[in-house]
């Protein structure tokens, strides 16, 4: 007796194997496109009313911190010290941020598990 697959089911393995490789593909190339693209922009926040500001690559590094002159003060360190923090960590989120809606745009929502890293 021959067993029959349904409907939809038979032949086409292979080309269908085929488009899926062709379409993950593609997705990989899209996704390093965007990173590369997204590792040359450049990210700022500022913290204390402008007193503080920050310029983070894509790539999460600090490349430039403005201070004014006025917050320097000399026996308030640690408010000083307080307001690069926050402006650091604002300009990382931001970026972060749009790295996470950049990739989740070209995966389509698909949780890529370990692979995601790798992007």
């Amino acid at each position: 007796m021959k067993a029959r697959l349904p409907q939809g089911y038979g032949g086409g393995g292979a080309q269908n194997l085929q488009q899926l490789a062709r379409q993950a593909q593609k997705m990989q190339d899209d996704m390093a496109a965007a990173t590369e693209e997204l590792n040359a922009k450049e990210y700022e926040a500022t913290a204390g009313g402008n007193a503080v500001k920050v310029v983070v690559s894509g790539e999460l590094e600090v490349k430039s911190i403005d201070i004014e002159p006025e917050v320097v003060d000399p026996d308030d360190v640690e408010m000083l010290s307080d307001l690069i923090i926050a402006a650091v960590n604002e300009a990382i989120r931001a970026a972060s941020k749009d790295k996470d809606e950049t990739m989740e745009k070209i995966s389509g929502g698909l949780n890529l598990g370990a692979m995601g890293g790798l992007f």
